[in-house]
């Protein structure tokens, strides 16, 4: 296994306080990469602040992609952004494929990586140590593991990882269990920089434990809407919040909790309503039924203030 001499993770973190958007990956109605649509919304996405942008995450419909296809994702992004804000890389699948998948990004020229779970739902934690660990020796790049799904350690577990991989340099929690999170958090304090990760709609819960930091699907679409959700947790403003909260994010998590794969389904036709590259999503992922999307028809016409 190779030692790594991981830089300093400081400077990195200090980039991510804020808002990190993760963008779809636009598909043609064909189902092929559409990388010029990716760069269009690219330029209109960076002109706002946003702290960085995941390529191929969960919202960018990783698993779909082939890596060919996600090497080209990343090298779009990274072109695009021209460093004006770090490209962090989605990987997973599986050991192998993963550690392919971060070595080429950070030769594209990504920043950081971040690991989504394995295919495999069934892993011990043993087995899980080893995957995380693969990936994060494969760079000597910042590692953000992504706990979602099937993957929701302790803080034990936790603490082990960041023992063995240097590069470990945030978590992204994906399950929206505050009480197992703030265990983490007070057993690894600030080995580790803390991102909310389980949706726009959690923003209140996470900045109530400290989190500062959030990944937004909703800046595929809003991007002012995702910095005011920010400004006004991190700032204590907890009217605007609840206004925001209750007006906008609300009722769209509640449609894109309606069907298991709405969550990007829900935001590619919002886009697709708004004139951006979206087009469809890749099967098993639904396409939206006639009548959920007139509800989104709707939701736009009543987010035209945070649009």
């Amino acid at each position: 296994m190779k030692e790594l001499s991981a830089p300093d993770p400081g400077p990195f973190r200090s980039k991510l306080v804020g808002v990190i958007a993760f963008p779809v990956t636009p598909f043609r109605e064909d189902l092929s990469l559409d990388l010029a649509g990716l760069r269009r919304n690219l330029r209109a996405l960076v002109e706002h602040p946003v702290r960085a942008v995941v390529a191929a995450g969960g919202t960018g419909e990783l698993y779909s992609l082939t890596p060919v296809e996600h090497s080209q994702v990343v090298a779009a992004m990274v072109e695009e952004t021209r460093g004006r804000v770090p490209v962090i890389a989605g990987v997973g699948f599986g050991h192998a494929l993963a550690v392919e998948m971060a070595e080429a990004s950070a030769r594209a020229g990504a920043e950081a990586i971040l690991a989504l779970p394995p295919y495999y739902p069934n892993a011990d934690e043993q087995g899980l140590l080893k995957y995380y660990e693969a990936i994060g020796r494969a760079t000597p790049h910042p590692l953000l593991v992504y706990s979602r799904d099937w993957v929701n350690p302790g803080p034990e577990w936790v603490e082990r990882l960041a023992a063995r991989v240097p590069t470990l340099a945030a978590w992204k929690e994906g399950q929206g269990d505050i009480r197992r999170c703030q265990q983490i958090m007070a057993r690894l304090g600030d080995r580790l920089h803390w991102i909310g990760g389980a949706g726009d709609d959690c923003v209140p819960g996470y900045y109530s434990i400290g989190i500062r930091t959030y990944t937004s699907s909703i800046t595929n679409v809003a991007p002012r809407l995702s910095l005011q959700l920010h400004e006004a947790a991190s700032g204590g403003d907890a009217a605007t919040l609840s206004r925001l909260m209750e007006l906008y994010v609300v009722p769209l998590y509640a449609l894109r909790s309606r069907r298991r794969g709405y969550e990007v389904s829900v935001m590619k036709e919002m886009m697709n309503g708004l004139g951006l590259a979206a087009g469809p999503v890749r099967p098993p992922l639904p396409a939206l039924t006639p009548e959920d999307q007139a509800e989104v028809a709707a939701l736009l016409r009543k987010w035209q203030p945070v649009l």
